[in-house]
């Protein structure tokens, strides 16, 4: 193996550290590539590949991964439309305080 190819290898451990810190912040593939784009200026097509990789040597934990994300998203959608509601009513009924003092 030449100097080449360790150097290769040492840039993909790199990559994978970098992904498993994402991971550790609940960051999507998508998030995952933007990020180590811009603040560690790795292509995002070596980000996906390597990620990829990492999705095949353990499928169980991204497949729970992927279903927390999921689920995760799903309940911070209830909430925000739980909160707009919640706006939406107390400004009806701040209105209707308004109009009811006139």
């Amino acid at each position: 193996m030449g100097s080449s190819d360790n150097s290769s290898a040492q840039y993909i451990h790199m990559v994978q550290h970098l992904i498993e810190e994402c991971i550790l912040f609940k960051m999507s593939r998508e998030e995952c590539m933007e990020a180590l784009s811009k603040h560690a200026n790795i292509n995002p097509v070596i980000t996906s590949t390597v990620w990829k990789e990492l999705e095949k040597e353990n499928k169980e934990f991204f497949e729970a991964y992927m279903k927390g994300k999921d689920d995760e998203r799903a309940a911070s959608e209830t909430e925000t439309t739980q909160r707009i509601h919640k706006i939406i009513l107390d400004s009806s009924s701040s209105s209707k305080d308004t109009k009811d003092d006139e």
